[in-house]
């Protein structure tokens, strides 16, 4: 079983649009609400593949109810620890050729009690884990250092960690031993402190990364792919989607893909990445399945600038 914390979830309300122009009425063409939230997305990810996951998460108000019965009715096993504060929601506005603009609220802030309740509950159940994943941005008021102790408690208990998250607390999750940190592109950047202008760049900086103590890190690319940097090595790969629809919750299908597949090599790079695809090809933040796998389309690259040729050639 792979258990996720998603400190700060959402509502996430797609609206399909035919063009973005800012200050005039549009017309939706399309619209869906899902549940949201980094932790969230790899859990609905894994279950709706037959994966079993369970989700911790903090919820409050009208939202945090409507949160909860949206991933029973996906028959996601919710954990759900109540708080003060109202669950924030966000709205994600997609054009047709895959462009996606997000407005995600802050959400509510944790206090030290509420924060410490669910730490208490994500102990509780993680001696059921394989992996423990801990996904998504803080909650505001909820310190790095708050952050890096609840790694540290989870790494000290003997679970394997994976993180997917951003700024100083990526750096902390690194530096407290994550067996793996999943950061897209700009998360990495900012990690390190500098741009990644090409593939090189990137395994550089996951090198970085791992040197500061992670075991192994994954990092999603876009429609470039994504990298792996383990300790056997670099890997690479992508797999091209014709008609993308929208890139929410692509890097958190590509996660729960390579958890699924075992965490470890070529197989699981690949499987993420098949996961990943499918989401970019569904709508909203909705999870692929398996009737949405495209496996045949990943294609895996010795070396990094196997990629970077393919990329420059398309």
């Amino acid at each position: 079983m792979i258990l996720t914390l998603t400190l700060n979830p959402s509502l996430d309300r797609a609206v399909e649009i035919d063009d973005l122009v800012r200050g005039e009425v549009i017309r939706a063409t399309g619209a869906r609400l899902d549940p949201g939230g980094k932790g969230v997305n790899v859990s609905r990810a894994l279950l709706a593949n037959g994966v079993p996951s369970v989700a911790v998460l903090p919820c409050g108000g009208d939202e945090g109810g409507q949160l909860v019965r949206l991933l029973a009715a996906e028959g996601v096993e919710v954990v759900a620890v109540p708080i003060a504060g109202r669950t924030r929601s966000n709205i994600t506005l997609a054009e047709p050729d895959g462009t996606v603009t997000k407005v995600n609220e802050p959400g509510p802030t944790l206090s030290r009690d509420e924060f410490d309740a669910i730490t208490a509950r994500l102990l509780d159940t993680a001696h059921r884990a394989d992996w423990v994943v801990v996904c998504g941005s803080l909650p505001p008021g909820l310190p790095v250092d708050g952050f890096t102790a609840l790694c540290r408690q989870l790494l000290d208990a003997g679970l394997r960690l994976a993180v997917d998250t951003s700024g100083p607390p990526l750096r902390a999750a690194a530096e407290a031993g994550a067996d793996l940190v999943k950061p897209n592109r700009e998360e990495l950047a900012e990690a390190v402190g500098r741009p990644l202008d090409g593939l090189g760049d990137v395994v550089d900086a996951a090198r970085q990364v791992r040197a500061w103590g992670a075991g192994t890190v994954l990092a999603s690319l876009g429609a470039q792919g994504a990298v792996l940097v383990d300790a056997d090595g670099v890997r690479t790969g992508d797999s091209p989607v014709d008609q993308p629809r929208s890139t929410v919750g692509a890097g958190d299908a590509l996660l729960a893909g390579f958890l699924a597949a075992g965490a470890s090599g070529p197989d699981a790079l690949a499987e993420g990445l098949a996961w990943g695809a499918a989401a970019v090809s569904l709508p909203g933040s909705r999870m692929p399945g398996p009737a949405d796998l495209r496996r045949h389309t990943v294609r895996l690259h010795p070396r990094p600038d196997d990629l970077q040729q393919l990329v420059t050639q398309g």
